[in-house]
C-alpha cells in the first residue's frame, strides 16, 4: 500500500510539483502494523517528508491525543484550533463544513437503513469533521494541499468517503487530489 501511495504521490508531483516545502499531515491515528499510521511512517521516510500531527481536543476523544503515532512529528495541533484558522479566514466555514458532513453522513445512514445494515457509528461525526477541517484549513494556511488516499477503491461508508464534502464546497478540487491510476 505503502509503496503505491509513494509512486502515485511522485506522479503526481511531476505534474503537478509542490510550490513549498512539503509536510505529511497525520489525524492521530495509532501506530498498528498494517495500519495508516505504518504506511505515513513508510511514505515520510521514502519521501523525506517530515509530518505534522491533527489530532482531535480530549473533550472530544479523550484516547485521540495520547493514541496518536509520533514519528517524525515536528508539530502538533489541535482540530479546534484548525476549525479557529478557518473561521478567521471565512466566518461560517466550519460550520458549513459541519453541516455538509452532518447530511452526508445522513444520507449514508438513510441508506444504509434501507439496505438493513445498522447505523454508523457516532464517532463517523467526529473523524469526518477532523478530516474535512484538516484539509481546507490546511489548503487555506499554506495555499495548496496534495490529497491522497490508500485505494481508489474507498468504500462509500468509509470515514474517507466524506472527502467529497471538501470537493463539494470548493475547499478543495481535483487537481488538489493524487489520484491512483484506473
Amino acid at each position: 500500500v505503502a509503496s503505491r501511495v509513494i509512486d502515485n504521490l511522485r506522479k503526481h508531483w511531476l505534474k503537478r510539483p509542490p510550490s513549498k516545502p512539503t509536510l505529511l499531515i497525520t489525524q492521530g491515528d495509532p501506530f498498528e502494523e498494517k495500519g495508516i499510521a505504518a504506511v505515513t511512517r513508510r511514505v515520510s521516510d521514502e519521501l523525506n517528508i517530515s509530518r505534522g500531527l491533527i489530532y482531535l481536543d480530549p473533550e472530544i476523544a479523550d484516547y485521540h491525543f495520547s493514541n496518536a503515532d509520533r514519528y517524525k512529528v515536528i508539530f502538533e495541533i489541535p482540530y479546534s484550533q484548525m476549525r479557529h484558522a478557518l473561521e478567521i479566514a471565512k466566518r461560517g466555514r466550519a460550520q458549513e463544513i459541519t453541516e455538509h458532513v452532518m447530511s452526508a453522513l445522513q444520507i449514508k445512514n438513510d441508506l444504509r437503513q434501507h439496505q438493513g445494515k445498522s447505523l454508523l457509528p457516532s464517532y463517523y461525526r467526529d473523524f469526518a469533521l477532523l478530516q474535512e477541517v484538516t484539509k481546507a484549513a490546511c489548503k487555506q494556511i499554506s495555499g495548496s494541499i496534495t490529497l491522497t488516499h490508500t485505494s481508489s477503491d474507498i468504500s462509500q461508508f468509509s470515514v474517507s468517503s466524506f472527502y467529497h464534502v471538501g470537493l463539494d464546497l470548493g475547499l478543495i478540487n481535483e487537481a488538489d487530489i493524487a489520484k491512483f491510476p484506473d
